[in-house]
Formats: C-alpha cells, sequence, structure tokens
C-alpha cells in the first residue's frame, strides 16, 4: 500500500454492506459479501458495497480514523471490524444521514474528540423504479432526500470545519445514471444522481480557494449487494440480472465495490490535489456508449 491516507481522519456516511436475506439474492452471492480478504480476491470480493470497500481501502491506505456510519449499525459494525482485523482503526456511528439533527450532532461529537475531518465520503444512495406516472410522490421525495439531500446536509456541518483547517476533500458516490440515461426506469434515481454531479462541482469550485476539493463518482454496472437488493427484481432471477449486465459491460463484466474505493481513495488523496469538480466514471468506458 501506498499510505496515501496517511493520518486523514476520514467521514465515511454509509460504511455498512447490508445484504437482505430474500429470495433474489443467491446463497453465493451472500457468501460473497462476506467475504472481504482483499481487494483482488476474486469473485469472493465481488459482492461488497462501495460504502464497505472504501471505508476498508480508506483504512489499509494508512487513514488514522476511519468513522464508519450507516443507519444499520450492525452493518457499520462489520466493516469498523473488518478494518481492526487488519491493523487498522474504525469507529462506528449509527445516524440517519437524511435527519440535519443526527448529522450536525454526529460531525459535532467527532470534532470535539478528535479536532478534525479530513475526508468525507458520501456513499448512501437508494433506487426507487417507476416514471413519473408510476413512482409515488413519497417514494420521489424518499430518493431525493436519501441520495441528495443528505450530501447537502452532511456538507452543511463538515465543510466549515474544513474551512478552519483551511484544507479537505469530499468524495460524492453518484452514478452513470447521474450523467446518462440507462435500460432503467427509475426518475427519481435519474434526477436525484444528476443532482449530486452538479451539487459537488459546485461545493468544489466554491470552497476551492479555501483549500477544499470537491468530486464525484459516477459507478457504472456494479455487482453490489444494492443491485441484488433493489434492481435484480427487474430481471427473471438474479443469475439472469448477471449475465445481462456483465454482456452490457464494455469488459464483459461489471465492476464491483473495489473498484469504486480505489478511484474514492485516488480523489480524497494528496495524488489528486489539482482535481476539482469533475465527475469520475468507474464504468468501463460504457460511458462512451451511451448517448
Amino acid at each position: 500500500m501506498t499510505h496515501r491516507m496517511q493520518n486523514k481522519i476520514v467521514l465515511v456516511m454509509g460504511a455498512g454492506s447490508v445484504l437482505a436475506a430474500s429470495a433474489a439474492v443467491t446463497a453465493s452471492a451472500a457468501a460473497a459479501a462476506n467475504s472481504v480478504t482483499g481487494a483482488n480476491s476474486g469473485a469472493a470480493s465481488r459482492v461488497i458495497g462501495n460504502g464497505r470497500a472504501s471505508a476498508i481501502l480508506y483504512a489499509r491506505e494508512g487513514a488514522v480514523l476511519v468513522v464508519c456510519v450507516d443507519i444499520v449499525r450492525a452493518a457499520a459494525e462489520e466493516t469498523a471490524r473488518i478494518i481492526a482485523a487488519e491493523g487498522g482503526n474504525a469507529e462506528v456511528q449509527q445516524a440517519d444521514v437524511t435527519s440535519a439533527n443526527q448529522v450536525k450532532a454526529l460531525v459535532a461529537d467527532l470534532i470535539a474528540r478528535h479536532g478534525r475531518i479530513d475526508v468525507l465520503h458520501n456513499n448512501v444512495g437508494i433506487t426507487a423504479m417507476g416514471g413519473p406516472v408510476e413512482e409515488s410522490l413519497e417514494s420521489w421525495h424518499h430518493v431525493m432526500d436519501t441520495n441528495v439531500s443528505a450530501m447537502f446536509i452532511a456538507a452543511k456541518y463538515v465543510i466549515p470545519h474544513m474551512v478552519k483547517a483551511g484544507r479537505g476533500a469530499i468524495v460524492n458516490i453518484s452514478s452513470l445514471a447521474g450523467i446518462r440515461v440507462t435500460p432503467y426506469p427509475y426518475t427519481s434515481y435519474y434526477a436525484s444522481k444528476a443532482a449530486v454531479v452538479h451539487l459537488t462541482t459546485h461545493l468544489g469550485l466554491q470552497y476551492a480557494k479555501q483549500g477544499i476539493r470537491a468530486n464525484s463518482i459516477a459507478p457504472g454496472l456494479m455487482n453490489t449487494p444494492m443491485v441484488h437488493q433493489q434492481i435484480a427484481g427487474q430481471y427473471p432471477s438474479v443469475d439472469d440480472m448477471v449475465r445481462a449486465r456483465d454482456a452490457m459491460s464494455p469488459t464483459g463484466k461489471m465492476g464491483d465495490g473495489w473498484d469504486i474505493a480505489h478511484a474514492a481513495v485516488f480523489l480524497a488523496s494528496d495524488d489528486a490535489k489539482f482535481i476539482n469538480g469533475i465527475v469520475l466514471p468507474v464504468d468501463g468506458g460504457q460511458h462512451a456508449l451511451m448517448r
């Protein structure tokens, strides 16, 4: 490892990796979700979430502390356990990232105990199928709150401390759906992920002179727990989904959580000190095929 996160305190919103126990999830996928022995461990690491993989890699790259936040405490605890087992340092915080009061209190507590937050990584995101006619207003607001408002709230309370420190890096996870229309009918997901891209660019430019960078990542076709939970229903079976999504990728295979993690660590590190306000597709080149 290159220790690109040496001495950094990293706050990861959505650091868990929950794979729901349902008929839509194969036993092999569930087993894979629980195996994270290495970033290059092949099939055994294919179904790890973007947030969990990123938290683990931040620690592997030398972060002095990775704060694992998730609405499901057990999910964050599992991520922290993996980090600790590898000799890293992590702490667990349970919070609803759409709650301004909870996020405000969380950030205040971290600053009181640790004095700084060097990297803010916003990973929380959900999908909901349906166009504007089919999707309910309640679903629309839920997706927008979870995917966009949560990132605004985190930025609202973290950025003042980064400004005070004169430095900071923000990595927001968007989606290829934020810059391209995909085969899936999910209006609120498109709108929310496009909003994440522009919000992030705005943050990067507004605070650039204060030493803060903000960049977003646009994952393409990924084999992650969210896909197994929220998209598999669009296919006859999970195996059909995996085959179809693999076939759609220019590389012949979907990416995984580790691909997003490596991009996130790079953007958060000083290696990317002159990279600001961009959206980075991590998609095997698919963005160039979709017009």
